[in-house]
């Protein structure tokens, strides 16, 4: 479980730039040619968990929780499964908001725009990565737990489309629209295209 420890806004957060030069430092605690993780060690927040490679598959949750390299929880087992099963050498676990929380219903209630900030920072990273990136929204239902959940999406959407970004889903949409959150997925789930301009007009 993560309790957060407070509001984001109360914490000398770790620009994303800084975040990801130590992150490509050795690490007592990992092995850093095979993770991505930043920040580096375990605090309140992460902007990416994820492995490395050369065609990542980048799953879009709505926050993170207490993943940390080389002891995945069942929703990241998922994601590298299903990233692995659809021809993508390494996943990169991504989050609409940074901040984590075991219980979404612990998220900060309003949105701290430094947090925000850094984490697009990173997203723009890990669609840098690849030439064609592909991105897989995976947040479920748990997308209206904030109203700052939209503007943060809606922001992610605009980056992507500077790098040209697929967007697919895997399984059934909610009757909403909603993407299905990766747990309880047929290990063997084969992405599909997502409109995700649709489906954030009806957001």
């Amino acid at each position: 479980m993560h309790i957060p420890s407070g509001d984001t806004a109360t914490l000398e957060l770790i620009p994303f730039a800084d975040a990801l030069r130590e992150a490509n430092q050795p690490n007592p605690d990992y092995d850093t040619s095979r993770w991505l993780y930043a920040p580096n060690f375990y605090c309140d927040y992460r902007y990416i968990l994820g492995t490395r490679g050369e065609k990542p598959l980048i799953c879009i949750g709505i926050n993170p929780s207490t993943a940390q390299p080389g002891c995945l929880d069942n929703t990241l087992k998922s994601v590298e499964r299903i990233a692995l099963g659809n021809g993508f050498d390494s996943f990169l676990m991504f989050n609409v908001y940074a901040q984590r929380a075991t219980d979404p219903n612990a998220m900060e209630r309003r949105c701290n725009p430094q947090l925000h900030r850094e984490n697009m920072e990173a997203f723009r990273y890990v669609l840098s990565i690849s030439e064609a990136p592909v991105v897989w929204a995976a947040w479920g239902s748990i997308i209206e737990k904030r109203d700052y959940l939209k503007k943060c999406l809606l922001d992610m959407l605009q980056i992507g489309k500077e790098y040209g970004t697929s967007w697919c889903c895997a399984g059934q949409v909610t009757k909403k629209g909603h993407p299905h959150h990766p747990l309880y997925l047929k290990k063997d789930e084969k992405l599909k295209a997502f409109d995700i301009e649709n489906y954030l007009s009806t957001l």
